[in-house]
């Protein structure tokens, strides 16, 4: 076990009381590793059948599982079809708890890697809108690539501060989800970097930085809307502590019961109501590392101060002979009002948001390929968002089918033995799209993203 923070130490001590002990002995023990199944492609019930390797359900998580660690996951071809999202079991929890319904406008403030946005795209079902958000413009390019890999028509991706999105959105989302920076004490057991870290910037560092955040995301929620705030510590400072900074500072929000029969710690935070029915997962009582959360619900009496138009709009309409060729192939409708051009890219805008200006955008709307020299070729994105059978012309492989790697790492493929018409294809494992690529004679000209390539 690597060598804990002493101040770390007692606080648990005086968090846990007479469980400490058992808390200290699960850093003896291996880490639980996981599996979110993408709901939006596949439903639950058949990836259990058609999983290549063995899983048993996470208790609390309806699409989630544990895998061995003999296997690895990111190295089978249904992830580069994006059926799956490799995640820590209890950080699947936020998302879960977060009462989303289809239609709801959604934003994940702090999104980057994308595990929670991703579900919470899922969760939406092809509808709403959903925002996902990184201050971080790195870790929002990896944010995107997932959004985009779980094939979510629905979303934009932005890289802002919180201030920022709510001087231009206001008060417009139904739904928020707050996973806050924080010092990590909950991925001690199974990052030892993040104690080197602590050691930097402890709880008294993130916690002013928690109350602006999750200020900034009550302001831009609706009236009744609900919002999650979680972090991976246990600290009462950047736990608790913020939530009844929040009740303090915004009078209109309210703590909901989301204890589970008594599967989760309760808040610890003495004096103040309802902060009872925050949750803490704890290693040494669920397989999983370390989590608090607290499900918030604001007044229906509360300001609305939405800004965006959310009504139906026309975009800047473009569609040239070449797409015509190609969307000739789509079974799924791209109403033409929707799709625009810029700077040789072309995408689908959402029918119900008008883009605010001065956000830094990485995605607004869905990217469906790009045309020069009058030419239109299809994006990965594209592919992604598709059905097998919205598409005219599939090449379908099984995914023990070696020709399945060698398109994952771009070569070009002899189809002599393959009945498939020329032109443009959707390559699929199993019937789940992995990208396009364009059949030239006996050949397969390979057209799966050059940065999304397996080495």
């Amino acid at each position: 076990m690597a060598e804990l923070p002493l101040e770390f130490l007692d606080s648990m001590k005086q968090l846990l009381g007479q469980a400490y002990e058992e808390y200290l002995a699960c850093f003896s023990e291996d880490c639980c590793r996981g599996i979110r199944v993408n709901t939006n492609k596949i439903s639950t019930e058949h990836f259990r059948r058609i999983c290549p390797f063995p899983i048993k359900p996470v208790p609390w998580i309806e699409n989630g599982f544990y895998y061995d660690t003999s296997v690895n996951p990111a190295k089978h071809p249904y992830y580069a079809a994006g059926l799956y999202y490799i995640q820590e079991p209890s950080a699947m929890t936020p998302a879960s708890l977060l009462p989303v319904r289809e239609g709801d406008f959604v934003c994940d403030l702090c999104a980057a890697p994308g595990g929670k946005a991703t579900e919470l795209g899922a969760k939406l079902g092809g509808t709403g809108f959903l925002l996902a958000n990184d201050i971080s413009h790195s870790r929002a390019k990896g944010l995107l690539k997932n959004i985009e890999l779980f094939g979510l028509q629905n979303a934009y991706v932005s890289s802002e501060s919180p201030e920022k999105l709510l001087a231009q959105f206001g008060s417009v989302f139904d739904k928020i989800l707050v996973d806050a920076p924080c010092s990590g004490e909950g991925m001690f057991r199974k990052d030892a970097e993040l104690i080197k870290s602590y050691r930097e910037h402890g709880p008294s560092y993130y916690s002013p930085m928690q109350k602006q955040i999750i200020l900034t995301a009550a302001d831009l929620l609706k009236p009744g809307g609900f919002m999650v705030y979680s972090t991976c510590t246990f600290s009462e400072e950047e736990d608790e502590e913020v939530i009844a900074y929040l009740l303090k500072e915004r009078p209109g929000f309210s703590v909901c019961d989301i204890r589970n029969e008594g599967r989760y710690y309760e808040g610890f935070y003495e004096g103040r109501q309802g902060l009872s029915d925050c949750i803490r997962i704890y290693p040494h009582r669920m397989k999983g590392e370390g989590h608090f959360m607290a499900l918030l619900h604001k007044s229906d009496s509360a300001e609305d101060t939405s800004k965006i138009n959310v009504s139906e709009k026309t975009a800047q309409r473009f569609f040239n002979e070449s797409m015509e060729e190609f969307f000739s192939l789509v079974k799924t409708e791209f109403p033409k009002e929707r799709i625009f051009l810029k700077n040789e890219e072309v995408y689908s805008v959402h029918p119900k948001v008008q883009v605010p200006q001065g956000i830094r955008f990485l995605r607004t709307g869905l990217h469906l390929g790009s045309v020069k020299k009058g030419r239109f070729e299809p994006s990965q994105t594209l592919a992604m968002t598709l059905k097998a059978e919205e598409f005219s012309n599939v090449w379908n492989l099984s995914s023990k089918d070696e020709r399945v790697f060698r398109y994952l790492k771009g070569e070009t493929i002899d189809l002599s033995d393959v009945d498939i018409r020329k032109g443009w294809c959707l390559v699929t494992v199993d019937g789940f799209p992995l990208g396009f690529g364009k059949v030239c004679g006996s050949l397969l000209k390979n057209k799966y993203r050059a940065g999304w390539r397996w080495m």
